[in-house]
């Protein structure tokens, strides 16, 4: 389920691959369990980012990014949408992975273009990719720029992407703290309560609950309907550690 496979079939997924991510949830249960565990004790890591001295990507690029996505997003999806940067970025940073921090700053901003918007028959993770791609050309990215954030994008729905928080897998892994509160346990109290004091949540779950059903009935065969019915993800995310 790569950029090639996302833009042929618009993210519809045949018998197989539903089996296959079945197979990657079932794989991730334990770990996602033993941070649920970790977080209920209060054994909580040291993940976080120096706000003080902190310098947000100031490229062409990356500053058309961010008007892109302060006009054409909701407060609670661009918020967000900051807040999942800054959480793949203390993942990436306490894992030691390299990562462009450009891309994963615009990649992060742009991954929810059209979560209100749904297609149908094709995956909103998809769309956006793509109108990303095509934002980021006419804003001087090179074309490998570009696809690298569009493959980001269209990969942060899939399970497994987020394991390694690379200039793949940052999006999902920081919207997979923001959504579902996974790896929380790895990231100091103080600074999520710092990020969500700066960028605040704004009644997130209930909104991105609609917004996946609203997703999951445009595109029937697309990941966001095999969330919600398979891992369940509404009730996941009604569960996350944060208080909407």
């Amino acid at each position: 389920m790569d950029w090639k496979w996302a833009t042929e079939t618009g993210g519809a997924l045949t018998g197989r691959q539903r089996r296959q991510l079945t197979g990657k949830l079932v794989t991730a249960l334990p770990g996602i369990v033993a941070g649920q565990v970790r977080l209920a004790l209060g054994r909580r890591g040291p993940g976080h980012i120096d706000f003080t001295d902190l310098r947000l990507p100031d490229s062409r690029l990356a500053r058309a990014a961010e008007n892109e996505a302060r006009e054409c997003l909701t407060p609670h999806v661009l918020e967000h949408s900051y807040r999942s940067y800054f959480f793949g970025r203390a993942l990436a940073e306490l894992d030691g992975v390299r990562y462009d921090d450009e891309l994963a700053y615009v990649s992060c901003l742009l991954h929810d273009l059209h979560l209100e918007h749904p297609t149908p028959g094709r995956c909103f993770a998809v769309t956006g990719a793509e109108r990303a791609v095509g934002f980021a050309t006419e804003s001087g990215a090179t074309p490998e720029q570009a696809r690298t954030i569009g493959a980001a994008i269209a990969a942060h729905l899939t399970i497994g992407v987020a394991d390694r928080p690379d200039d793949l897998g940052f999006v999902s892994a920081g919207a997979g703290v923001d959504v579902l509160g996974l790896r929380m346990a790895d990231l100091a109290p103080d600074w999520v309560a710092e990020l969500l004091h700066r960028h605040p949540r704004h009644n997130f779950k209930r909104h991105m609950i609609a917004a996946l059903r609203a997703e999951a009935a445009a595109v029937p065969d697309g990941r966001a309907k095999w969330l919600l019915s398979v891992a369940q993800f509404a009730p996941l995310i009604r569960l996350a550690p944060f208080p909407e």
